[in-house]
């Protein structure tokens, strides 16, 4: 019995990761393809000629090294800005008693049942108002926040004895120098795998981008991409061959930092 429930997990892990990679495995192939292998119905899995120059086209038409710079600056800016924002509300939810915390918590914990989308007008609407639209500050200024951070970070702190603020605060610590000497370096689990999920949120972030910025050396790579859409015509090799050189900063942070991830997810549900 043992054997045969050993086997069907092993099953159902096979067939998630051939779900899982097998999009990038056809990103990856049809960018090697000719233009009427990609377009050709019913779809071949493999090309004919393995055709390297798409990267070459797709390099020389497209300022890869400004959207990369774009994207690592805009990435940069928001893991800093949601580290110290997140972290700070995070402390103040788990540690300091104020009145109407919990209620406060929970109207805040309230707008993670709210889409996004409905965020864009407002926010748009306070670029223009600052007359910073088509600037990289517009990119990152609306992800400072996050309710998640917020959330994942004070489950954290949760999780770190009491007895050790006591301690400080015996010692003549005040809340902040707890906050900034104690329980920082003992979340730093937590702040790492906040830092990790910002970035990768804010690398595929499209929308957004393509709301408040209009110039193509202003945006970011996942948003700068979308100029490779043509208007009656397609080249779907390139725009594969686009995603293959966006995507792989994303899968090396992925693949180096994965057991920080689960981490700092495992730790959000140790304790309410």
């Amino acid at each position: 019995m043992r054997s045969k429930n050993s086997a069907l997990i092993y099953i159902f892990l096979l067939a998630g990761t051939i779900i899982t990679i097998g999009p990038f495995i056809w990103m990856f192939l049809t960018s090697v393809k000719t233009y009427n292998e990609a377009i050709k119905t019913p779809p071949t899995l493999f090309p004919e000629i393995f055709q390297w120059v798409n990267y070459k086209i797709i390099m020389e038409k497209f300022p890869f090294g400004i959207l990369y710079f774009n994207t690592f600056l805009v990435v940069a800016m928001v893991v800093a800005g949601q580290l110290v924002i997140s972290s700070m509300a995070g402390y103040a939810f788990a540690r300091l008693r104020f009145p109407g915390r919990n209620v406060i918590f929970m109207i805040v914990l309230g707008l993670l049942m709210i889409p996004g989308q409905i965020f864009l007008i407002p926010h748009y609407k306070i670029m223009v108002g600052l007359k910073i639209t088509n600037t990289l500050i517009a990119l990152a200024i609306p992800g400072l926040f996050n309710v998640f951070g917020v959330f994942l970070l004070r489950q954290v702190f949760l999780t770190i004895p009491k007895e050790l603020d006591e301690a400080a605060i015996v010692d003549g610590c005040g809340y902040f120098r707890i906050y900034s000497l104690i329980m920082l370096p003992l979340a730093k689990s937590g702040m790492v795998s906040l830092a990790i999920l910002t970035s990768l949120w804010t690398w595929k972030n499209l929308m957004w981008p393509l709301i408040v910025n209009r110039s193509l050396t202003k945006m970011t790579l996942s948003a700068g991409l979308a100029f490779l859409i043509g208007e009656h015509t397609t080249y779907y090799e390139q725009v594969m061959a686009g995603g293959i050189i966006s995507v792989l900063p994303v899968i090396i942070l992925f693949l180096f930092f994965q057991r920080h991830i689960v981490e700092g997810i495992a730790v959000s549900g140790i304790k309410g």
